[in-house]
């Protein structure tokens, strides 16, 4: 009897296609989304377990954690990758679909992401049903971006492509506008430009965590790249250019972040070496800065190119790809999959750290972060193969 090699039991495991372009064409995309879970997996452990240390946005470079800070920063590429890699598979789910299937699957699942924030999302985070506090958070900024596209892709490529830039390039010139609670445009300028608390008449405080008008423009941009991934693209010219644009980004953000001209708030030199690339690396999230996306963005199209090009003789870019083919499941699996142990451990140990269970060493949430992979990953796997093999189910798409 035959052995099977390496490539087909895998391939055979996950009821993937063996060894072909389309396979290739888009790993790299999957294997993205798996590393960027495994990232965030850290930082929502660093927030469960270690919250009495908080973290400012951006971080105050004289007094953070060393420590504290480049866990953080570990985690910066994560929103950012996934709403471009949303508008790049919007693209690609396009291209055997007809424009006016793709807005209604992308409207659909775009208002499907915003009730899971309101609901179970909403829940794991607050432990309140229903929440005396809701936090507008990624997977409602993904959701509105999604509706948002699905009128978009109606325009040509060149224009989505141009507001792509002209929204991260430009939205920080918006950042003195505000509008008092008064006014008739200060929710709405919240949702778009500002984080705000604000009540509702329901008796709920919702907070803008992530206002969208800065995402609107990456998820455009993912679609806008879409061609760089189509079936008469060569693996080699897209390589290319994937890290050529991901190069250029990375070195418009030094030089512009060196100068303080624009983009972000401005940096300066601290006592030492370390503090000084703390200040320098200190960016905005809430909303994204043109600098806090210039940097990740561009590392992001950098480890496309680099995982295509290692795909074929990495088990590890293997491992991602089936992780990332089951980003929602895994999102909301590894969050409650959290709140059960922090519930377990404030039972067992009380509230450690004032009003807060946590533990009192850095290394302890990487310990966390580590000893879960495993068990999330099984569940993970499971799904995505679900996921393929079972295409007649349509709801699966939605996780």
């Amino acid at each position: 009897m035959k052995k099977k090699s390496k490539e087909e039991t895998v391939n055979s495991m996950t009821n993937k296609p063996q060894n072909t372009k389309e396979q290739q064409r888009l790993m790299s995309i999957d294997a993205l989304r798996g590393l960027v879970m495994l990232f965030m997996l850290v930082d929502h452990a660093r927030e469960t377990f270690f919250l009495h240390m908080q973290v400012a946005d951006p971080v105050d470079a004289a007094t953070v954690d060393t420590g504290l800070f480049f866990t953080r920063l570990l985690s910066t590429i994560c929103a950012p990758a996934f709403v471009f890699l949303t508008g790049l598979s919007a693209y690609l789910y396009g291209q055997s679909h007809s424009k006016h299937e793709t807005s209604i699957f992308l409207l659909k699942r775009g208002f499907f992401l915003m009730f899971l924030e309101l609901t179970i999302i909403g829940f794991v985070w607050t432990g309140q049903f229903p929440p005396e506090k809701l936090f507008l958070q990624v997977i409602w900024a993904i959701g509105v971006c999604m509706i948002v596209l699905a009128v978009l892709i109606h325009l040509s490529h060149a224009k989505i492509a141009f507001l792509a830039i002209v929204i991260i390039a430009g939205h920080n010139l918006l950042d003195g506008i505000s509008f008092a609670e008064q006014s008739p445009f200060y929710l709405p300028w919240a949702m778009l430009h500002e984080v705000v608390f604000f009540e509702t008449t329901f008796g709920v405080t919702i907070k803008t965590t992530y206002p969208v008008l800065a995402w609107i423009g990456v998820i455009a941009l993912g679609y806008a790249v879409g061609p760089w991934f189509g079936k008469t693209t060569t693996a080699c010219d897209r390589q290319k250019t994937l890290i050529k644009y991901g190069i250029a980004m990375i070195v418009t953000f030094c030089v512009i972040r060196a100068f303080n001209v624009y983009g972000d708030i401005p940096w300066s030199a601290q006592e030492g070496l370390v503090r000084t690339a703390i200040a320098f690396l200190s960016l905005t999230k809430y909303p994204p800065s043109l600098l806090f996306l210039l940097p990740t963005l561009g590392l992001s199209l950098i480890l496309l190119a680099y995982y295509e090009k290692i795909q074929e003789r990495s088990w590890m870019v293997e491992k991602l790809a089936i992780l990332g083919g089951a980003p929602m499941f895994f999102y909301i699996l590894h969050l409650y999959v959290l709140r059960v142990f922090y519930l377990i451990l404030v039972t067992i140990y009380g509230k450690t750290q004032g009003s807060y269970y946590g533990v009192d060493h850095l290394y302890m949430v990487w310990a966390w972060s580590l000893a879960l992979v495993v068990p999330l990953y099984y569940p993970s796997a499971w799904f995505a193969n679900l996921k393929r093999r079972r295409r007649d189910i349509k709801w699966l798409r939605y996780l």
